[in-house]
């Protein structure tokens, strides 16, 4: 479809909630597509949500495949989740994260190690997966930007956790 322009903080629409999608048409295809042609057009990303483009519908996609720390471990590749939701957490770990609406810092977030979600795909079949690492951490920050949450709401000091970008 379209590659948008991905809204920056501090942009008001970033911190509504989403709303859950309960018909699936055409304009959900559409918008899954405009969200996988964003994604891949910044080189760099590996999800983004519905909000970052202005849609305050819930729809995630991610696919840390590409990435270094994507390869290290099993992915699922591409995933396009309509309504995901965390069903199970377990674990901890601190990383950095980083995030196309907030593109002059990174920081230091405290998430589940793994986590199973449940979610429609693209197909509107429902799916349940397991994600660990990298993967895990990446679903859950595109599942905080539905609930109106930036990985800035989760480091833990803005003094100590937060980085100002290299360029």
């Amino acid at each position: 479809m379209a590659v948008k322009t991905v809204l920056v903080y501090p942009e008001p629409l970033l911190k509504e909630v989403s709303e859950p999608i309960k018909n699936f048409d055409d304009s959900v295809r559409n918008l899954l597509q405009d969200l996988v042609d964003t994604m891949v057009a910044a080189g760099h990303s590996v999800g983004i949500a519905a909000p970052q483009i202005g849609d305050l519908r819930r729809a995630v996609v991610v696919d840390v495949s590409g990435s270094k720390l994507g390869k290290k471990q099993g992915n699922h590749g591409l995933m396009q989740m309509v309504n995901p939701e965390i069903i199970e957490q377990e674990g901890s770990c601190e990383a950095r994260e980083g995030c196309m609406s907030v593109p002059d810092y990174t920081g230091n977030v405290t998430r589940a190690e793994a986590v199973v979600v449940q979610y429609q795909d693209e197909n509107n079949i429902r799916c349940v997966i397991r994600a660990e690492g990298f993967e895990a951490i990446a679903i859950q920050h595109e599942i905080d930007h539905l609930d109106g949450l930036l990985f800035l709401d989760r480091v833990s000091s803005l003094k100590t956790g937060l980085f100002r970008r290299k360029n």
